[in-house]
């Protein structure tokens, strides 16, 4: 039963939706225990510390995610890599493409390392962060770097796992890590007194004991792959197609985090007030859109396995089907948040204004959730493909071209002298609206078909 339970699921036979489903399940699960570190540091920094410990932690976060964007593009990488040689039951491939994974992971964490203390203050500083937070928000940035190499071998190894279709263990590890870090975030804060710095710290070391156990969950798979010195000795073919096809996705993330610093400086203009319930609504989206990460993802591997295995077939079925029942399970995750969105606010605080300020918020967007289960879906699909460029400039066209410049001409067009900042709901607006045309653009892209001709790249079938 156990090793049932945690074997690697082969999506190239079977139902696809069911493949899909069942592939996903483990995946939400464990996003949802992820999005916890986050939300627990901010409920207990708002509930023990006050509301601007709260907008620290928020307010940290666009940069924090500019800094992983090295890993992100080894994790894209390392999933499509893993899939298609495991489809396509290539073991020294995929001996060698995990060894290349190792051994990048750990030259990004140095350089986050080295780099990320350096440029924290500057960045906070030219985001106009105001006075009250910004030593916070130093203190918290500080220690996740030097502690990045948790989290990032963490996300690249548990990347490994799904691509090799086992999901379950990912979850199982990421569950204890996220006990691990409640239990240190209490005591660090409501009992040691250390604040913003001690959520930081317990994240840093919930996150270690994830990836360790990520790595011998590895080294017990001899079956599909060999763990051996000499695959952790760089191999410039594998090394590079890893780049390749990460860099895409790195150079979307970079250029998403850089926009998401633009727009945060925006919202730094409306006060801590906005700031916090900025947080909050942040927070709860993080849950909400996981449904659409967690069905992307699985639609990466999914796509990379059957590619691998020569069905283009079942992944045009499994695109289809899959999408719609990732945007059903969506509106009913939706539902239920606007449902209980008010109580579920006041977890964060006791401040009836913010949490009211929060909830008008997430009604602006809850419509949205439903949407992006299209271009999440689709664009999985296509970096299962190998086609990591064309996802690339949705993401850009979305977050960048779109977004950015619409939030600040909204907000431009709604100040008076009664709101001389404009209307901070605007931001809102310019989100649902940047959502909605991405999932348009996703559909027109993916029913061209071009993506199809990138398939098979990897692994060099015909």
């Amino acid at each position: 039963m156990k090793s049932k339970l945690f074997a690697p699921v082969d999506m190239t036979v079977g139902d696809p939706v069911m493949q899909i489903i069942k592939f996903t399940i483990p995946m939400l699960l464990g996003n949802v225990a992820q999005q916890l570190y986050n939300t627990v540091d901010s409920i207990i920094v708002g509930r023990f510390v006050g509301d601007n410990a709260l907008a620290a932690v928020g307010s940290a976060g666009p940069i924090l995610n500019l800094m992983l964007v090295l890993f992100m593009g080894i994790s894209v990488g390392a999933s499509i890599m893993v899939s298609q040689f495991f489809g396509a039951r290539q073991r020294e491939s995929l001996s060698r493409s995990i060894g290349a994974c190792v051994v990048l992971t750990g030259a990004a964490s140095l350089i986050i390392m080295i780099v990320g203390p350096i440029v924290t203050m500057p960045l906070l500083r030219l985001l106009g962060t105001p006075e009250s937070i910004i030593g916070w928000c130093r203190n918290y940035l500080i220690i996740i770097c030097l502690g990045i190499a948790g989290g990032g071998y963490y996300n690249i190894l548990s990347g490994v796992l799904r691509g090799l279709g086992d999901s379950m263990s990912a979850l199982i590890y990421l569950l204890v890590a996220t006990g691990i870090n409640i239990v240190l975030d209490y005591v660090f804060v409501a009992y040691l007194g250390l604040g913003v710095a001690g959520v930081a710290l317990a994240t840093v070391i919930a996150q270690f004991v994830s990836a360790f156990l990520s790595l011998r969950r590895l080294t017990q798979m001899k079956e599909y792959f060999d763990m051996k010195k000499e695959y952790l000795i760089p191999d410039s073919d594998y090394i590079s197609q890893l780049i390749r096809l990460g860099i895409p996705s790195g150079i979307t993330q970079a250029i998403f985090s850089m926009s998401m610093i633009v727009v945060q400086s925006l919202t730094n203009t409306f006060g801590e007030q906005f700031i916090a319930a900025n947080v909050i609504v942040m927070r709860i989206d993080g849950f909400v859109v996981l449904p659409a990460l967690s069905f992307g993802a699985a639609m990466t591997t999914y796509a990379g396995q059957n590619i691998g295995a020569g069905r283009m077939d079942r992944v045009v079925e499994g695109a289809r089907k899959g999408t719609i029942t990732a945007m059903i399970i969506s509106a009913v995750v939706t539902g239920i948040i606007l449902l209980f969105g008010k109580p579920i606010m006041g977890l964060f605080t006791t401040t009836q204004e913010l949490i009211d300020l929060s909830y008008r918020m997430m009604q602006i967007i809850a419509f949205g959730y439903i949407i992006i289960e299209i271009t999440q879906c689709l664009c999985g699909i296509m970096r299962g493909a190998g086609d990591t460029v064309r996802p690339m400039w949705i993401s850009i066209a979305t977050s960048v071209a779109i977004r950015v410049p619409l939030a600040y001409i909204l907000v431009g067009m709604t100040k008076t002298p009664e709101l001389p900042q404009g209307n901070c709901a605007m931001m809102y607006v310019s989100m649902l609206i940047s959502w909605s045309l991405g999932a348009v653009i996703t559909l027109v892209v993916y029913r061209m078909g071009k993506w199809k001709a990138k398939a098979n790249l990897v692994t060099g079938n015909s």
